[in-house]
């Protein structure tokens, strides 16, 4: 390395020595690199960059003008994409026809309630009805399930008629575990060790039915169990973001449930700065890729102990309000009547214990605060989808009138 007396002749010389011996060596016409940088014309001079322009610069979304939107909309039309003009029923009727027909692009549909009163059941149940339709594909991501866990529920589910009357035909989780351990003690003492889950249970009296109907909507029902320590909210948006380009933006994302998403590397002060966060990035995910977000919200100490669940007892922070477009809670049609039912005809309220309200508490998109009821089959993880208009009166004075 030269000193500071060198002369800029001599500096120069020194610069341009190691590129001359490897032009000798190599055979390769190298330009000193001093002269290649002093024949290079001065660049001009940059202009200053607008604060706010920078996302619109690396692709983000940029300001368009109605005329641009509609010229935009136009071509959709024309071309025969009328996706978003198409709600996705959820299979549900009672809270189809309130939301307007199902889901909507772009919408964060939040699921709340306490613990046991069948969030999981619901949430699966939609994915499966999505799913089941063969223009839709749902993305479950479970933190509180694994995925063979949820397989056991949906033959289940799919073991009986949830429309129908009688159930007692259908199978529990005890008794598909014995049917699966059974057949598999059997072939072993036989020495046939082939033998796998799906064999057992296409071949089954109990199960074939299930079976082929799950073989009906297998490809487009994802399952993942997702971990609270590396299932972050941006791990999730890059599969959301994949699934989508793969299935054409047909997809409805769920998520089990939502205090459970990890967040890194952002760091949050508390629970309610963590909400905020992972609820506002589901909405962007929704909005980014153009697909309707379900996400299971769980109850806070106060809900918890509350005869009624509310919006305002969920867990987290006031974002939970404002960042979504639909909220649903779930509450036991028994424990919030009006005792003037219960004192009257006692032996009838018991029967509300297998029935739980849907109280839309929130919905952009049209009328709010409509109590619609399913009644739930616990034992086959399965609500039946045709519900009712709540008649009864509620606890809250509340009574519910279409």
């Amino acid at each position: 390395m030269s000193s500071s007396s060198d002369s800029p002749t001599e500096a120069r010389q020194q610069t341009i020595r190691p590129i001359q011996s490897r032009q000798s060596t190599d055979q390769l016409p190298v330009q000193p690199e001093v002269q290649t940088a002093r024949q290079q014309p001065p660049a001009p001079p940059q202009p200053r960059t607008p604060r706010g322009a920078g996302q619109r610069r690396t692709g983000g979304p940029a300001p368009r003008s109605l005329s641009q939107v509609l010229r935009e909309a136009d071509r959709m039309v024309v071309q025969g994409e009328l996706d978003e003009y198409l709600p996705i029923p959820t299979g549900f009727d009672q809270i189809d026809r309130l939301i307007g027909g199902g889901l909507r692009r772009t919408e964060l549909v939040l699921l709340g309630g306490a613990q046991g009163i069948g969030k999981t059941i619901t949430a699966l149940q939609m994915a499966r009805n999505l799913a089941l339709n063969e223009a839709t594909y749902a993305f479950y991501v479970s933190y509180e399930h694994s995925e063979v866990h949820l397989l056991n529920r949906l033959i289940c589910q799919e073991s009986i008629d949830p429309t129908g009357l009688d159930a007692s035909g259908g199978l529990r989780l005890k008794d598909l575990h014995n049917i699966v351990v059974s057949k598999r003690a059997r072939e072993w003492v036989r020495k046939d060790g082939n033998i796998g889950l799906s064999q057992i249970l296409s071949q089954h009296p109990k199960t074939a039915k299930a079976m082929a109907t799950i073989n009906r909507y297998a490809d487009r029902l994802i399952l993942m169990k997702a971990s609270p320590a590396v299932t972050t909210l941006n791990s999730i948006r890059e599969m959301a973001r994949q699934i989508s380009e793969a299935t054409n933006g047909k997809l409805v994302l769920f998520i089990d449930y939502l205090q459970k998403v990890a967040i890194y590397p952002e760091r949050a002060a508390d629970e309610n700065d963590k909400v905020t966060i992972i609820v506002e990035g589901l909405k962007d995910i929704a909005m980014t890729y153009n697909i309707p977000v379900v996400a299971i919200v769980a109850a806070d100490r106060e809900g918890l102990r509350s005869r009624r669940m509310h919006l305002y007892h969920l867990r987290g922070s006031s974002a939970l309000d404002y960042e979504c477009d639909i909220a649903i809670l779930m509450n036991n049609k028994f424990h919030i009547l009006s005792k003037e039912h219960v004192s009257f005809n006692p032996y009838k309220s018991e029967s509300y214990r297998d029935w739980v309200v849907f109280t839309l508490e929130k919905n952009r998109a049209g009328r709010a605060m409509i109590d619609v009821e399913f009644r739930l089959h616990a034992q086959h993880f399965c609500f039946n989808p045709k519900g009712n208009l709540v008649e009864q009166k509620l606890i809250d004075e509340k009574i519910i009138v279409e």
